[in-house]
């Protein structure tokens, strides 16, 4: 998997797991709940390791828990949960700007337009992937400003994206 700083390959990650932790101890009984506590760490690639001549006192490491009832192998629910949090990611991307604004209460419009995102979403993202590591990580927001560099126009709604493709004064002097 590639760290998201560097885009380099992480090969010394390590997983930890707490088999029965109980989650909201200080509260009632029936508030409790006892699952897994799964953690993954690894190596800070962003900071580097020395610093001139002399090395590193501790190691930097990010750390990414999750609990979870699954009864799963360690190592198994740990890489189940990095997929589903790539796909959460798409979803509150794309919820944060083209799925906002569905434009109609009708099923088939709708289905058109997840469609149409849908096409138009792949495009950005192999175009990102294609430009640069930086815009292969990029949100749909970032890419559009940094490479399409338009607003996306719907009928009846207002565009309410803080981070589309101009700012405020632009659009006013374009007008």
């Amino acid at each position: 998997m590639p760290d998201p700083d560097t885009g380099e390959l992480i090969f010394d990650a390590e997983v930890a797991e707490i088999p029965a932790y109980t989650a909201f101890a200080g509260r009632k009984k029936s508030e409790q709940v006892t699952a897994r506590l799964i953690v993954r760490r690894v190596r800070d690639l962003a900071k580097p390791a020395t610093v001139g001549k002399q090395g590193e006192l501790f190691p930097v490491w990010r750390y990414h828990p999750f609990f979870t009832d699954s009864p799963a192998p360690t190592l198994q629910a740990e890489r189940e949960h990095r997929h589903h949090a790539v796909v959460e990611q798409v979803i509150a991307d794309s919820k944060a700007c083209a799925l906002a604004l569905l434009p109609s209460a009708h099923f088939h419009a709708n289905a058109a337009w997840l469609t149409l995102w849908a096409m138009a979403y792949n495009l950005l993202r192999a175009t990102g992937a294609l430009t640069s590591a930086f815009h292969a990580k990029a949100t749909t927001a970032t890419l559009r400003a940094h490479l399409i560099q338009a607003k996306p126009r719907s009928t009846g709604q207002q565009w309410d994206c803080k981070t589309n493709g101009g700012s405020d004064d632009q659009e006013r002097d374009a007008r």
